[in-house]
């Protein structure tokens, strides 16, 4: 068995790291399959995830099921996002059908609380008319007096619980209500992120435009389009292809931390960069493709050499007013220009 490295603090952190980058929660089965890795690095399941992660890959369920490992339900959303390619009109339809029953629960919930409100409205108004005729009977002769107590004795409870009845309904209708904005939140999250990526789409990259502080510029846009990527599929397949997909999307996710990363469309990236001049966001995206370049990739199945995926990127600088659709037909026609003179390469204006 090979000796175990660093101390017990030291093994705890690289657990986490490990756990994080396969995007796997921290629970127990999760945390002895990376133990036995980082405990182990010389192991045989060790090296066999060195060689399945090789090219910056994420574990799928499919792997660590294969290594011993055991994967829990809904714990690795990005491992398992990676599993399948579906088609982009699946998922567009079954963002729709879910909008639609928010749509009919929201309608159903606004519907319940105006009934609920009209009742308690309507029982108020009783109250206070026999509260009313109960008072008059008191200023009566004494005979009314003491009729007139015992009606609003009994007016008073009856209404006391009335209100108990309503409050509660008030609080289930309030929780349920509370549950329905977290699915809208949901979906509203959903509707405005890739399916296969887990990135911003290009709803959210408008919306985010559409709404930035143009004060907090200098503003840069970027798009980013990987070189040859039919060739990819074709060759290696559509599943090759995703992971090609998410590991281009990691990468620009970490190396344009704080900036705005969206995924628009095929093997298409959007960046909107904030407080860099085109100078700077030239010079850094520039190095952000060369660390892409020197990649090495492999087949997981096959262990063959996939080789060296590029990038072309085009960037321009946002000018202040300017909407989306002008300052990203301008990255997109140096996108082109890039690809034209050779790939490989950053062109900006």
């Amino acid at each position: 068995m090979t000796a175990r490295k660093g101390g017990e603090g030291d093994v705890f952190a690289r657990i986490g790291a490990f756990l994080s980058e396969q995007g796997l929660s921290p629970e127990p089965s999760h945390y002895s399959f990376a133990y036995s890795i980082v405990t182990e690095p010389d192991g045989v399941i060790a090296q066999a995830v060195r060689r399945l992660t090789d090219g910056g890959f994420r574990l799928q369920r499919g792997d660590i099921e294969s290594l011993g490992g055991k994967v829990s339900l809904g714990a690795s959303a990005a491992a398992e996002a990676v599993q399948t390619r579906q088609p982009d009109i699946s998922h567009a339809d079954a963002l729709e059908e879910n909008a639609a029953r928010l749509v009919a629960e929201t309608q159903a919930q606004v519907a319940d609380f105006t009934t609920m409100m009209q009742a308690m409205q309507n029982e108020t108004r009783g109250f206070g008319r026999d509260l009313a005729e109960s008072a008059a009977a008191i200023a009566a002769p004494q005979v009314g007096h003491a009729v007139g107590l015992e009606a609003i004795a009994r007016i008073t409870g009856t209404m006391l619980a009335r209100v108990r009845d309503a409050e509660a309904r008030l609080a289930s209708a309030t929780r349920e209500a509370e549950a329905l904005r977290a699915k809208l939140d949901e979906a509203n999250d959903t509707a405005r992120r890739d399916a296969l990526t887990g990135l911003p789409n290009r709803r959210a990259f408008e919306e985010s435009f559409v709404t930035r502080p143009e004060h907090d510029g200098p503003y840069c846009l970027a798009v980013a389009d990987i070189d040859r990527f039919k060739r990819i599929n074709d060759i290696h397949g559509h599943p090759v292809g995703d992971r090609v997909l998410c590991a281009v999307g990691r990468l620009l996710v970490e190396e344009c931390a704080g900036q705005l990363v969206v995924r628009h469309g095929g093997e298409e990236f959007a960046i909107l960069l904030r407080g860099m001049t085109l100078a700077q966001a030239a010079d850094h995206l520039d190095s952000v493709r060369a660390m892409m370049a020197a990649k090495r990739f492999r087949i997981r199945e096959s262990d063959q050499p996939l080789g060296s995926v590029t990038m072309s990127i085009g960037v321009t600088a946002v000018q202040f007013g300017e909407d989306s659709a002008t300052a990203f037909d301008r990255a997109d026609r140096l996108l082109y220009t890039a690809k034209a003179e050779g790939r490989d390469r950053v062109c900006a204006a």
